[in-house]
């Protein structure tokens, strides 16, 4: 794996943990009745979230977001199973593979010049 790939990996798992725990920031308060104050980490996260995938390496917004979306299902499946207690099933792992697939072919694919 090149540095780049390596580089881009870090700052996309990065940016999914940010958005994951931003938005579980919300979920706590909303669906969990937690105190409001549990929205200004959540605010936080999503900014830093939103931060990192400017540091990715690509001409284009929409395919950086497109590539990400393969690796913030398999940080929610992770999430799900470290943080929720809740073991991932066989489609939740297949589903999480077919998706960094496509993540792959996105971001990496060869372009024409």
């Amino acid at each position: 794996m090149g540095e780049r790939a390596i580089k881009t990996l870090f700052i996309y798992a990065g940016a999914a943990h940010a958005e994951i725990g931003g938005c579980f920031a919300f979920w706590i308060w909303l669906r969990s009745g937690k105190s409001a104050l549990w929205i200004l980490p959540g605010i936080v996260s999503l900014i830093v979230f939103a931060w990192l995938l400017t540091l990715i390496d690509s001409e284009y917004a929409g395919r950086a977001y497109a590539a990400y979306g393969g690796i913030y299902v398999v940080a929610s499946i992770g999430w799900l199973w470290l943080l929720e207690g809740a073991r991932p099933d066989r489609w939740d792992v297949t589903g999480a593979a077919v998706m960094l697939v496509g993540a792959a072919i996105i971001l990496f694919g060869a372009r024409a010049a």
